[in-house]
């Protein structure tokens, strides 16, 4: 009597954090244009299926390296925050913090990347959005004078974006000299000034 036995090859499987790396690696080598399942395997060491396993679409992909650098951006303020302990202002300032290190030339990469692929489209702006917002919220409710922190936070993110969309880069020191200077806000209360009246002059 003969027994068949199916023999099915299986794909060699990888940790989904090894799955981002390489997506990550292929965004800051090739830019977010030439992220593709076929290239985020070949990157890994993997058959496609095996990214295929996880995520389902590109756009899945990318909404996974988003949501996990949200997180670990997330993690580092947190951790600051534990570190600094009851300070005044505590969001912000460990936000301000966070900044002081120097991003690499690989880490810009990706940030740039993703920024372009996140403006457009509007399910992967919703992590960003839900980020900004609870961030915004942190502050407030951690500032004894919110208009100041949100002034810092507002620069902040102004300064972030500017050299997220590579649009512009500073030099280390005059960097440093920034992040201090936006750290002078936090502790100032802006007077309320009247708004100024518009005319028409049609």
């Amino acid at each position: 009597m003969r027994i068949r036995i199916n023999m099915v090859g299986r794909p060699r499987s990888i940790d989904r954090d090894a799955v981002l790396d390489a997506a990550q690696a292929v965004v800051a080598r090739d830019g977010a244009g030439q992220l593709t399942l076929d290239a985020v395997a070949l990157e890994a060491g993997i058959s496609k299926a095996s990214v295929l396993y996880d995520y389902k679409t590109k756009q899945a992909l990318i909404k996974a390296l988003v949501e996990r650098r949200i997180a670990s951006e997330n993690a580092k303020i947190q951790e600051i925050e534990t570190r600094l302990g009851p300070v005044p202002n505590i969001a912000i300032r460990a936000q301000l913090s966070s900044e002081l290190q120097e991003r690499s030339d690989e880490d810009r990469a990706v940030m740039l990347g993703l920024c372009a692929v996140v403006a457009q489209d509007a399910d992967l702006r919703h992590p960003v959005q839900d980020m900004i917002a609870q961030r915004i919220a942190h502050v407030s409710e951690t500032s004894e004078t919110p208009r100041g922190p949100l002034l810092a936070f507002l620069a902040l993110e102004g300064l972030k974006a500017l050299e997220w969309l590579g649009l512009h880069q500073w030099p280390v020191e005059e960097r440093k000299r920034l992040l201090s200077e936006i750290r002078w806000l936090v502790d100032q209360t802006p007077k309320e000034c009247p708004c100024d009246k518009v005319t028409d002059s049609s």
